[in-house]
């Protein structure tokens, strides 16, 4: 269970930094950025919900951090950097569409 909670964290910093985009510096205030990181978590929850249940289990979970970490590590090194982190992009294969 803790190492589930540890890339939890892991995936919120990585939604964080790249939700800051181009201009980190900018930061704005409390109501905006929660409202900004459940739009991230949101996204990342479509992502990853590989059933379309509205759930993440571990293994959706575990298989998206995955890939992602696979397709971050340019250089293929086993390692991320600072380099790979920062020049990073989201990028989403085919449009998540939900009906509700």
């Amino acid at each position: 269970m803790r190492k589930t909670w540890k890339f939890l964290w892991m995936a919120v910093i990585i939604a964080g930094l790249l939700a800051a985009g181009d201009n980190p510096k900018k930061v704005p205030p409390k109501e905006q950025r929660v409202e900004a990181g459940e739009k991230e978590a949101k996204k990342l929850l479509l992502l990853m919900d590989k059933d379309q249940n509205g759930k993440v289990s571990k293994k959706e979970f575990m298989d998206f951090m995955e890939a992602e970490f696979d397709r971050l590590d340019v250089n293929k090194d086993g390692e991320l950097d600072v380099q790979e982190l920062t020049k990073s992009q989201v990028r989403v294969s085919s449009p998540v569409h939900r009906s509700r």
